[in-house]
């Protein structure tokens, strides 16, 4: 699996997926990143900008290894991040019910508004955790 931390250049927020509420996925109705499974063979980066193009129909010129976690699953987890240099109005939301800015307030209260649905959701456990580790790292973050 591969996931994308995308942030603006002032780097004061992260872009977030609020995925579906289906009961048979992980973290139904919760905020989470946007990316997904690699298909056999495919190389983590170039699968991660295939389900960029399809979730939100843009791909940032530039992604930068993150971290690469192995779960209790047994799959392993690719993190990359990357500048959004578009506008969410830009974006299309092609899966998920929502997307929005996450403020760093956002991840350390563990839930961000859905401007769509009108409430608050709960962020996903381990995404919360990544783009904390990222914000608390900001040497890594990219500037183009």
């Amino acid at each position: 699996m591969a996931l994308a931390l995308l942030y603006p250049p002032s780097r004061d927020r992260f872009l977030l997926q609020l995925r579906d509420d289906f009961p048979h996925i992980l973290y139904p109705g919760h905020w989470g990143l946007f990316g997904g499974h690699l298909e056999a063979g495919e190389a983590p980066e170039a699968g991660l900008r295939r389900e960029l193009q399809e979730e939100i129909g843009f791909v940032p010129p530039r992604l930068s290894p993150f971290r690469s976690t192995l779960q209790d699953s047994g799959r392993q987890h690719f993190f990359f991040h990357g500048l959004l240099t578009v506008p969410l109005t830009e974006l299309e939301l092609n899966e998920g019910q929502d997307l929005a800015w996450g403020t760093i307030a956002d991840l350390e209260a563990g839930e961000c508004w859905s401007p769509r649905l009108q409430q608050m959701r709960p962020i996903g456990t381990p995404h919360r955790s990544i783009l904390l580790a990222l914000h608390q790292d900001p040497a890594l973050w990219l500037d183009d």
